[in-house]
């Protein structure tokens, strides 16, 4: 029993125990580690996948929002031109139920003139000329007109 207890209590076996202790521990340690991890790891992988699957479902109706806002903005502002055209019409109409605006609109439109007034209408030259080269086929006569037609259909077929 002696030496079973001087074994005990030597600096070899007291090292060895402690190295064992030690060992053990470290063990125990990066075991609840790796288990602690995983469970982490667990977690987080559900955590992304709801979260994944709440924006996968969540995609569409915010997507459907967005345009359906877009549109509403924008028959808000079709909404508001046709109230300001309503308005433009409004005006011209009330201005139409005034003589002196009509007679003046017709006079200006129309080239009427009162009963003993003279009515002049100036042409600017340099337009007269444009539109008669313009009509350049209505100088010709009518049958002058088809017979060229009648022409042009010709050689497109060949």
């Amino acid at each position: 029993m002696a030496v079973k207890d001087r074994d005990r209590f030597s600096t070899t076996t007291r090292l060895k125990l402690l190295g064992e202790q030690t060992a053990a521990r470290v063990y125990r340690s990066q075991t609840k580690r790796q288990a602690r991890r995983s469970r982490l790891t667990g977690r987080a992988a559900l955590l992304a996948l709801v979260l994944c699957s709440l924006i996968v479902a969540l995609a569409y109706p915010i997507r459907q929002y967005v345009s359906q806002r877009a549109e509403i903005s924008n028959l808000q502002r079709q909404q508001e031109q046709a109230r300001q055209r309503v308005e433009q019409l409004r005006d011209l109409k009330a201005r139409w139920q005034d003589d002196s605006y009509a007679e003046q609109q017709i006079r200006q439109r129309l080239h009427y003139v009162m009963p003993g007034e003279t009515g002049y209408i100036v042409i600017d030259p340099d337009a007269a000329k444009q539109s008669r080269a313009e009509l350049g086929a209505a100088d010709r006569p009518w049958y002058s007109n088809v017979w060229d037609g009648v022409d042009k259909s010709d050689a497109s077929d060949q």
